[in-house]
């Protein structure tokens, strides 16, 4: 599967964003034509292609220009954003990138994957744990003594560690808010998924082209089952079946990039979805992944620039046209504010070299790109959970994203997991900041319900407003060993590990 997981910045943030905002508002534009030489076609004849994204000016006249340098090169147009200035292109020269990026009217181009290999990871934490039938039945009778609770309700303590199930009394959320999950599809037949699907918002990305056929957006097989279990956290209807969203009466959506052969998520793919939620009403984005094939992607490889830029181009369009975007920040454990990570995973569709990046030029998208809400993840105790990335300055908020290892809930599963659907009307339990993001989006949706006329930046303001800080713990030794698993810098208002705070969908309905 994919690397599901993410994070960001605004106005708030400023060091990482002006970096951001700097290195792309500056991207070089080449002076001279592409060569227009016989020998593209006769190099590609027996090359492979490879996928690209080429970034130029958004007006016809420069666009033209571009595709005809294209065509020379040995290019093929998959499909063109005109108004962000994004062309998908296909072309089996293996120096295409080369060629193209020194065409007139080219800003950035480069090769969105390096081999179609096997992905590396994901940003859920270890396998999902489905629920038996006799650890329902104790779900089920612990449920029952609560009035008003979803049958396995009493697994889910991060409900109640934010407030949702109280806040679903006062206002479950509008169905003029919807969410879109951004992931490896989502199956609308789940029974707690299908009274709030919305296909006319849903949709199948993988290639760089909108597919809206009937059941294009459902995962590919039951082991695509993050999307599912992403859309239960943020919108599982209260319906007396199974589990309960943070907001069950807001509508989500379902839009599938996670290549069918890798499960990768390549740019092309994020590009389309974030474009397609703009134009289809959107209201709210979640992204639990990060775009392959580079974790991080370094602003002077020009490859990973045109990849930052083709993606940022697309999610920047989707915020003018009033969508929240919530990523979650990462497994890894990374410190996002450090002055060096180790990154010994890229690039996942081949062999990864190891290789010492700056976070402050090389970046996790869209996590770090402007405007986007960085979630970490929590755990039943309001601890960061011990896999979460973090960083003071890079993380938003924290939401309840699960840990098995160290906060164990006093539920009848004893889980310290996140409870949510599965394809084929199956529960399980996952862990990671893939779980946190939807926990928050949800809780976005609660505030986008009540202020429907608030655009990005307000809901930004909002969702930190509402959130409860814990502030930095004394010790951050989770395995006791005397050392410390993680440092947290900042004060109580704003810190490395949870940001503003850990989001409260009760505050946030009232």
């Amino acid at each position: 599967m994919a690397h599901l997981r993410s994070r960001r910045r605004l106005a708030l943030a400023v060091p990482v964003v002006l970096s951001l905002t700097a290195s792309l508002g500056f991207l070089p534009a080449a002076a001279s034509a592409a060569p227009q030489t016989a020998s593209a076609a006769e190099r590609a004849a027996d090359a492979p292609s490879l996928a690209y994204v080429v970034n130029t000016k958004a007006d016809r006249r420069t666009i033209a220009s571009v595709k005809r340098a294209i065509a020379a090169a040995g290019g093929t147009v998959v499909v063109t954003y005109d108004r962000i200035g994004v062309i998908v292109v296909h072309s089996a020269n293996p120096d295409f990138g080369k060629e193209i990026r020194e065409a007139r009217g080219v800003e950035s181009a480069g090769a969105t994957r390096t081999a179609p290999l096997t992905a590396a990871g994901t940003t859920d934490e270890g396998a999902a744990d489905h629920l038996t039938a006799s650890e329902a039945a104790r779900t089920k009778a612990a449920s029952a003594e609560t009035p008003g609770s979803e049958p396995l309700e009493a697994d889910q303590w991060d409900l109640r560690a934010i407030g949702a199930d109280e806040a679903a009394r006062i206002n479950p959320g509008s169905r003029e808010v919807t969410v879109a999950v951004i992931d490896t599809g989502v199956d609308d037949t789940h029974p707690d998924l299908a009274p709030n699907f919305s296909a006319s918002q849903s949709a199948n990305c993988v290639g760089g082209k909108a597919d809206t056929s009937e059941g294009a957006w459902r995962p590919y097989t039951d082991e695509d089952y993050h999307g599912t279990h992403v859309a239960g956290e943020i919108a599982a209807a209260r319906n007396g079946v199974g589990v309960a969203g943070v907001a069950p009466g807001v509508k989500v959506a379902g839009i599938k990039v996670s290549d069918p052969d890798n499960g990768l998520f390549y740019p092309e793919n994020v590009v389309c979805a974030f474009v397609f939620a703009a134009d289809h009403g959107v209201e709210i984005t979640n992204n639990s992944y990060y775009v392959d094939p580079w974790l991080y992607n370094c602003m002077d490889d020009p490859d990973q620039k045109a990849i930052v830029d083709a993606v940022n181009r697309a999610q920047l369009y989707a915020q003018k046209k009033g969508t929240l975007h919530l990523a979650s920040a990462g497994n890894s454990n990374h410190d996002l504010a450090s002055d060096a990570i180790v990154d010994d995973s890229s690039p996942d569709d081949s062999t990864p070299v190891t290789r010492t990046i700056d976070p402050s030029e090389c970046f996790d998208v869209p996590t770090q790109l402007p405007g986007v809400v960085t979630v970490s993840a929590t755990g039943v105790q309001n601890l960061k959970s011990y896999y979460s990335t973090y960083g003071h300055g890079v993380v938003d908020i924290a939401a309840p994203g699960g840990d098995r290892r160290y906060q164990l809930p006093d539920t009848p599963s004893k889980d310290g997991r996140i409870l949510s659907t599965m394809p084929n009307g199956e529960y399980a339990f996952l862990q990671g900041t893939s779980m946190a993001s939807p926990h928050a989006a949800g809780v976005a949706a609660l505030l986008k319900s009540k202020h429907p006329r608030a655009t990005p930046a307000q809901l930004q303001a909002l969702l930190k407003a509402q959130a409860d800080n814990p502030g930095c713990p004394e010790s951050y030794d989770q395995d006791g060993d005397g050392v410390q698993d993680a440092t947290c810098e900042g004060g109580s208002r704003v810190n490395g590990f949870y940001g503003f705070g850990i989001v409260n969908a009760l505050r946030a309905v009232k």
